[in-house]
Protein backbone atom coordinates (compact mmCIF):
# COMPACT_ATOMS: atom_id res chain seq x y z
CA UNK A 1 0.00 0.00 0.00
CA UNK A 2 1.31 3.67 -1.09
CA UNK A 3 -0.45 6.65 0.84
CA UNK A 4 0.21 9.79 -1.75
CA UNK A 5 -0.61 13.70 -0.49
CA UNK A 6 -0.14 16.10 -2.47
CA UNK A 7 0.67 20.08 -1.67
CA UNK A 8 1.75 23.25 -3.24
CA UNK A 9 -1.59 24.38 -5.09
CA UNK A 10 -3.10 27.47 -4.63
CA UNK A 11 -4.28 30.38 -6.95
CA UNK A 12 -1.85 32.45 -9.19
CA UNK A 13 -1.57 34.89 -11.46
CA UNK A 14 -1.13 33.68 -15.65
CA UNK A 15 2.87 33.33 -16.01
CA UNK A 16 3.67 32.67 -12.06
CA UNK A 17 4.70 29.60 -11.16
CA UNK A 18 3.88 26.71 -8.70
CA UNK A 19 5.53 24.02 -7.37
CA UNK A 20 3.35 20.72 -6.11
CA UNK A 21 4.76 18.28 -3.82
CA UNK A 22 3.46 14.52 -4.01
CA UNK A 23 4.57 12.96 -0.41
CA UNK A 24 4.72 9.03 -0.50
CA UNK A 25 4.51 6.86 2.35
CA UNK A 26 3.93 3.59 2.97
CA UNK A 27 5.77 0.34 0.29
CA UNK A 28 9.20 1.30 -1.23
CA UNK A 29 8.25 4.81 -2.73
CA UNK A 30 11.69 4.47 -5.19
CA UNK A 31 10.40 1.27 -6.61
CA UNK A 32 7.58 3.24 -8.08
CA UNK A 33 6.93 5.27 -11.39
CA UNK A 34 5.06 8.45 -10.14
CA UNK A 35 2.53 10.52 -12.04
CA UNK A 36 0.63 13.83 -12.07
CA UNK A 37 -2.90 14.23 -13.61
CA UNK A 38 -5.49 17.07 -14.00
CA UNK A 39 -9.09 17.15 -13.66
CA UNK A 40 -11.01 20.51 -14.20
CA UNK A 41 -14.54 21.24 -14.27
CA UNK A 42 -16.57 19.50 -16.51
CA UNK A 43 -13.74 17.95 -17.95
CA UNK A 44 -12.29 14.45 -17.91
CA UNK A 45 -9.05 13.35 -15.82
CA UNK A 46 -6.04 14.33 -18.01
CA UNK A 47 -2.31 12.77 -18.00
CA UNK A 48 0.16 15.65 -17.47
CA UNK A 49 3.30 14.24 -16.57
CA UNK A 50 5.08 11.07 -14.98
CA UNK A 51 8.53 10.13 -13.82
CA UNK A 52 9.54 6.46 -13.88
CA UNK A 53 10.96 4.57 -10.70
CA UNK A 54 14.62 5.77 -11.10
CA UNK A 55 14.09 9.08 -12.65
CA UNK A 56 15.64 7.86 -15.80
CA UNK A 57 12.29 8.50 -18.32
CA UNK A 58 10.30 11.59 -18.26
CA UNK A 59 7.10 12.05 -20.27
CA UNK A 60 4.60 15.09 -20.62
CA UNK A 61 1.63 16.18 -22.08
CA UNK A 62 2.06 18.50 -25.23
CA UNK A 63 -0.06 20.90 -23.93
CA UNK A 64 2.71 21.37 -21.04
CA UNK A 65 5.90 20.32 -22.56
CA UNK A 66 8.39 22.84 -21.86
CA UNK A 67 6.80 24.64 -19.02
CA UNK A 68 6.11 21.54 -16.39
CA UNK A 69 9.14 20.08 -15.27
CA UNK A 70 8.83 16.54 -12.86
CA UNK A 71 11.17 15.59 -10.67
CA UNK A 72 11.77 13.12 -7.44
CA UNK A 73 13.79 13.16 -4.88
CA UNK A 74 13.38 9.26 -3.46
CA UNK A 75 15.42 10.03 -0.40
CA UNK A 76 12.46 12.41 1.13
CA UNK A 77 9.85 9.83 -1.06
CA UNK A 78 8.32 13.16 -3.06
CA UNK A 79 7.98 13.79 -6.50
CA UNK A 80 7.52 17.35 -7.45
CA UNK A 81 6.13 19.14 -10.76
CA UNK A 82 7.61 22.41 -11.10
CA UNK A 83 5.15 24.43 -13.18
CA UNK A 84 6.36 27.56 -14.65
CA UNK A 85 4.23 30.05 -17.32
CA UNK A 86 0.82 29.22 -15.94
CA UNK A 87 -1.86 29.31 -17.74
CA UNK A 88 -5.95 29.80 -17.19
CA UNK A 89 -6.57 26.67 -18.80
CA UNK A 90 -4.10 24.90 -16.35
CA UNK A 91 -6.45 25.83 -13.56
CA UNK A 92 -7.81 22.09 -11.89
CA UNK A 93 -7.08 19.95 -9.46
CA UNK A 94 -4.38 18.36 -10.10
CA UNK A 95 -3.34 14.69 -8.72
CA UNK A 96 -0.46 12.77 -8.45
CA UNK A 97 -0.29 8.40 -8.75
CA UNK A 98 1.77 5.96 -8.75
CA UNK A 99 2.23 2.70 -10.87
CA UNK A 100 4.43 -0.12 -9.80
CA UNK A 101 5.29 -0.10 -13.81
CA UNK A 102 8.99 0.84 -14.84
CA UNK A 103 7.92 0.94 -18.83
CA UNK A 104 9.80 3.25 -21.13
CA UNK A 105 6.39 3.57 -22.44
CA UNK A 106 4.59 7.18 -22.69
CA UNK A 107 1.34 6.05 -23.84
CA UNK A 108 1.45 3.38 -21.08
CA UNK A 109 1.57 5.91 -18.58
CA UNK A 110 -0.83 8.50 -20.42
CA UNK A 111 -3.90 5.79 -19.01
CA UNK A 112 -5.13 6.30 -15.59
CA UNK A 113 -5.95 2.96 -15.01
CA UNK A 114 -2.52 2.00 -15.17
CA UNK A 115 -2.12 3.25 -11.96
CA UNK A 116 -2.49 1.79 -8.37
CA UNK A 117 -2.53 4.70 -5.68
CA UNK A 118 -4.08 8.03 -6.15
CA UNK A 119 -3.34 11.46 -3.85
CA UNK A 120 -6.67 13.06 -2.68
CA UNK A 121 -5.83 16.74 -5.00
CA UNK A 122 -4.61 19.56 -5.15
CA UNK A 123 -6.69 22.51 -6.62
CA UNK A 124 -4.49 24.86 -8.70
CA UNK A 125 -6.17 28.13 -9.99
CA UNK A 126 -4.83 30.27 -12.80
CA UNK A 127 -6.28 33.49 -12.93
CA UNK A 128 -6.15 35.94 -16.37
Amino acid sequence: QVQLVESGGGLVQAGDSLRLSCVASGRTFSRYSVGWFRQAPGKEREFVAVITWSGGSTYYADSVNGRFTISRDNAKTTVYLQMNSLKPEDTAVYYCAATSSSRSDRYYYMQDSRYNYWGQGTQVTVSS
